[in-house]
């Protein structure tokens, strides 16, 4: 692995491991399966649909899936099935990975200068060149006030000038010329373009996974035509314009969506994405049992949104179709809704999370998945795959006696004034196995004494409309609800699962938005924690306040942890070349499919 600022990035090669490797893939790009062949479609079937095609709002893994195609950043990484490769950072757009041995990061550690390559180009008519202006765009448009980016804290607590930019931001009219107007007039002063293709870039505080900022798909540079659109709205994801090797050519919102090749690409600029395939067509509205048919018996390549039902994993283990990667994916866990209106704001009370807590199923959650080899139960928020992990945490609580803890829970009710009963809502996603772990959380909750009353909503409309919508979390439409979490990079990430999740300071706390703390979790001395993580000189320092504000996090009970998953993905005996790192269901690019 590669040092950073005095940082060596480092990854548990035993706790972060592809556990099924299809032989078409292997680890070996597909040479496994016969030397890779280009063209053809790949065909994704499934039930639910992208969040949004724009990449300043998206926070979501079928986001991910389709934004390796079609955009690029500065750097990125390379597909791979080695967990040591993982997290390794490699240039994209840029025409190096900055070091301070390159002059691409200066002494202090605080200021990055990045040059992009000639022919990396927008797919425009005619073709153009991507610019430092363009990325300074892109950056801009993450606290957009219609919808801000669920990992605006990345930046807001790294970038200088980034906050107060966005507090200015936050202000503005969602109509599209005004936003466009203060984007247009307004600066970030730590960003400098130096002319067309080079530009730097000033930290507020040296920051060693800055270039795992830089990374996310959340940097993806913007070309001036955004302007005209609100973010994520309608409009835009009908006109999104591509720097990568496919294009968006259909975009049926539930129904359709397919990319082809992007004709502006070079692929002399591109290091990582080979591009296999001419045409990669998703189709929607299909069933999980009907996807995983499709696929099983080779009319369609692969699942999308949905993992294979749980009844067919058993028999799946030994197959070759079958990849399992172990990518630290935390899910489920339970949030709480804290400003919750609901039974006089039951879930701000610390007895009644704790008399949750208790009664949460973990075991019969996990038999939902598939059993032991499936997920594992979690008592903290980082899995052995982060440096961050706890070997030694206590489960603090639950006791591994069913009945006690039920008990338990039970006199904490009555402790809260609630001994005659409790009844709370829970939103859940209405497909796949979240359907049926409202039940067990359901029956779970019954079993201490509480009524819950669960509400299915579409799949994709679970996060954006409303865990990212907090209108619907202070008007109490939901109390509880179990989304899951898939670290944005591996090794020292403590930053990935605590900062999205759990940071608050940098948010006006009556704020509309608090991105993907979706509970409105806040605890001053976990901000101040998180802030020594991601600033400290040392791995030793940072991976230290990483654990403490972990531990503060569980004992407040921000969350219940539930499980750590490994991702399931199914493809049919035609798709070959799957990388499980870094995006588990697999690389788009790095795929190819033979007669």
């Amino acid at each position: 692995m590669t040092a950073r600022t005095g940082m060596k990035l480092v990854i548990g090669v035993a706790a972060v491991a592809v556990v099924a490797a299809c032989s078409s893939g292997g680890g070996s790009g597909g040479t496994e399966g016969g030397e890779p062949q280009r063209g053809g479609t790949l065909n994704f079937v499934g039930s639910s649909d992208v969040t949004s095609l724009d990449t300043a709002f998206s926070y979501y893994t079928l986001n991910y899936v389709l934004s390796r195609g079609y955009t690029r950043q500065m750097v990125s990484y390379k597909s791979t099935n080695d967990p040591d490769k993982a997290g390794d950072i490699v240039a994209d757009m840029a025409t190096e990975v900055p070091t301070k041995g390159n002059g691409g990061i200066s002494e202090d550690g605080k200021t990055y200068t990045f040059t992009i390559k000639k022919g990396v180009k927008w797919n425009t008519d005619p073709e153009r060149q991507v610019t430092a202006e363009d990325f300074e765009r892109g950056i801009k448009r993450l606290c957009n006030p219609a919808f801000p980016s669920g990992a605006l804290s990345y930046y807001t607590t790294t970038i200088q000038g980034m906050k107060k930019f966005c507090d200015g931001f936050s202000k503005v009219k969602t109509d599209a010329k005004a936003i466009a107007d203060y984007v247009t007039s307004n600066d970030i002063s730590g960003i400098k373009p130096q002319g067309e293709r080079k530009l730097s870039v000033s930290l507020i505080n040296p920051t060693p996974d800055f270039l795992n900022i830089m990374a996310e798909y959340f940097a993806t540079p913007a070309p001036k035509e955004y302007l005209q659109y609100v973010p994520n709205s309608r409009e835009f994801n009908q006109n999104v314009l591509s720097n990568g090797p496919y294009m968006v050519t259909k975009y049926s919102p539930n129904k359709e969506i397919e990319l082809e090749r992007n004709p502006a690409w070079d692929a002399d600029t591109d290091d990582i994405r080979p591009a296999y395939v001419d045409k990669i067509h998703v189709q929607e509205g299909v069933e999980q049992q009907s996807a995983y048919q499709q696929v099983y018996s080779g009319t369609a390549d692969m699942m999308w949104a949905d993992p294979p039902p749980t009844a067919k994993l058993p028999s799946l283990y030994n197959d070759d179709r079958l990849e399992l990667t172990q990518d630290g994916t935390f899910n489920k866990y339970v949030v709480f809704n804290e400003v919750s209106p609901n039974e006089n704001k039951a879930t701000s009370n610390p007895k009644v999370r704790e008399a949750i807590a208790l009664a949460v199923d973990k075991d019969a959650i996990i038999q939902v998945y598939g059993g032991p080899k499936i997920a594992e139960p979690a008592c903290q928020i980082m899995p052995s795959s982060s440096e961050a992990h706890i070997d030694d945490f206590e489960c603090l609580y639950q006791t591994g006696d069913r009945d006690a803890d039920l008990e338990k829970a039970k006199e904490l009710l009555d402790e809260a004034g609630y001994g005659d009963g409790l009844t709370l809502k829970m939103i859940y996603r209405n497909e796949g196995n979240h359907v049926e772990v409202a039940q067990v959380l359901q029956q779970s909750l019954k079993d201490a004494g509480i009524t819950l009353k669960t509400q299915p909503v579409p799949a994709d409309d679970f996060y954006a409309s409303y865990l990212q919508n907090p209108d619907t979390a202070r008007r109490g439409v939901w109390d509880l609800t179990a989304p899951g979490w898939i670290p944005d990079w591996y090794g020292i990430n403590g930053r990935t699962y605590l900062q999205p999740l759990f940071y608050s300071e940098n948010i006006s706390k009556d704020d509309s938005s608090w991105g993907t703390n979706y509970g409105f979790y806040n605890s001053d001395k976990v901000n101040k924690l998180i802030d020594t993580a991601t600033t400290a000189e040392t791995q030793e320092e940072a991976v230290s306040a990483f654990r403490d504000a972990q531990k503060q996090v569980v004992e407040d009970l921000g969350v219940v942890p539930v499980m750590w998953q490994k991702t399931p993905q199914l493809h049919s005996k035609s798709v070959h070349g799957f990388q499980g790192f870094p995006n588990s269901l697999g690389d788009i690019t790095s795929l190819w499919v033979s007669e």
